[in-house]
């Protein structure tokens, strides 16, 4: 069975979560690529890691929450979307 993650660690991947407007496990699971791409297996590395990734996200000044809005608005205009079957 796999190990508890900590508190910290889950926090980091929330924070990222949020950021990326995807769910936790999603972002546990992009942390979790990238650290066997560059060959992390430690906690705190782990952890290090994941801030980096919240730290890139937010420089890249994308606004999820807003392109998703943006998304959701287009599908819900488009003539052929069904909204009942």
């Amino acid at each position: 069975m796999a190990a508890i993650p900590d508190r910290a660690y889950n926090a980091a991947c929330g924070h990222l979560a949020s950021q990326l407007g995807i769910s936790l496990a999603a972002a546990r699971r992009k942390v979790d690529i990238k650290a066997t791409q560059e060959g992390i297996t430690g906690a705190a590395a782990k952890l290090e890691l994941a801030n980096q990734l919240l730290s890139t996200a937010k420089a890249s000044g994308i606004d999820s929450h807003a392109l998703l809005t943006a998304q959701l608005g287009t599908v819900g205009n488009d003539e052929y979307f069904m909204i009942e079957d």
